[in-house]
């Protein structure tokens, strides 16, 4: 007969406890998929050509007639993510450790700008970059160009900033308090323990996300086009026109930039869920 104090000291089992689903995501089968579609894409406008006539070049020697220019067009959009992505870099380590600063002006001032300016849309700041800024700048008397795909740089370069902040604060705050207390005992300050201490554990804990995060601007780089850079969608949409606007190359002439950005996006996106497997954190 159970007694009353064994209620505080029996299990009781109800039953299976609830586990969420443990399916993933099959990626080879997606892969599969998109190529499959792209497939049928290129065979759907070899079709609608060949019911054209035979008077005009064909998809694939258009496709190789116009490759080299559309890959430097390319080159330009990885061009323009690298430089973003090294501008943003240098401007949010130190951002987002002042977000962290026993100051707390200066911490209220780094945390207002981080939010604004990873909380703003990257189109809205494209555009102000590329329209408010000035084409030159008046140097000591001489006169330095300042083009659109610069502009275009500075404007991904500000989200970049403002999501690197918090890679770098999130990475901080996720090193033990006992790395500072052991850091503060060897008589370290506190911005020696930072840049010495804390700051080298944090690069295998940042690496990730911030490759993500390149990721995303290299696709992202697209929408110079809408302000004018020439870059690789720009370059598409001539090529286009020069080929006499025809309906049947709009598709292939889209898919192989769409190509080109997933050739180059998915080992980076492979790699970076192997550096999460090798480099996560365990408690």
């Amino acid at each position: 007969m159970l007694r009353f104090r064994d209620a505080f000291t029996t299990p009781v089992f109800v039953g299976a406890p609830f586990r969420p689903s443990e399916k993933r995501v099959n990626w080879r089968r997606m892969q599969s998929a998109a190529l499959a579609v792209m497939a049928l894409i290129f065979v759907g406008s070899a079709a609608l050509a060949a019911s054209g006539g035979n008077d005009k070049a064909s998809i694939i020697e258009v496709l190789i007639r116009w490759a080299p220019l559309l890959l430097w067009g390319f080159l330009f959009n990885l061009l323009i993510s690298i430089l973003s992505m090294a501008l943003g870099t240098a401007l949010g380590v130190p951002l987002g450790i002042m977000q962290m600063s026993p100051l707390w002006p200066l911490a209220k001032a780094a945390r207002f700008v981080t939010q604004v300016f990873r909380n703003a849309p990257w189109l809205v700041m494209l555009f102000i970059c590329v329209m408010l800024l000035p084409f030159q700048f008046r140097v000591f008397g001489f006169l330095i160009p300042f083009p659109d795909w610069v502009k275009a740089v500075v404007g991904f370069a500000l989200p970049a900033m403002a999501n690197v902040s918090e890679i770098v604060r999130g990475a901080v705050r996720s090193v033990p308090t006992g790395q500072w207390e052991s850091s503060e005992s060897l008589g370290f300050s506190r911005i020696q323990s930072m840049l010495q201490i804390i700051l080298p554990q944090c690069i295998k804990r940042m690496l990730p996300p911030w490759m993500n995060l390149y990721s995303l601007i290299t696709m992202a780089t697209v929408t110079a086009s809408v302000v004018g850079v020439n870059e690789m969608l720009t370059i598409t949409s001539q090529v286009h026109a020069a080929e006499g606007s025809r309906p049947e190359l709009m598709a292939p002439l889209y898919s192989f930039a769409l190509l080109c950005f997933f050739v180059y996006s998915y080992p980076i996106g492979k790699w970076t869920e192997y550096l999460e497997r090798k480099y996560q954190v365990k408690d």
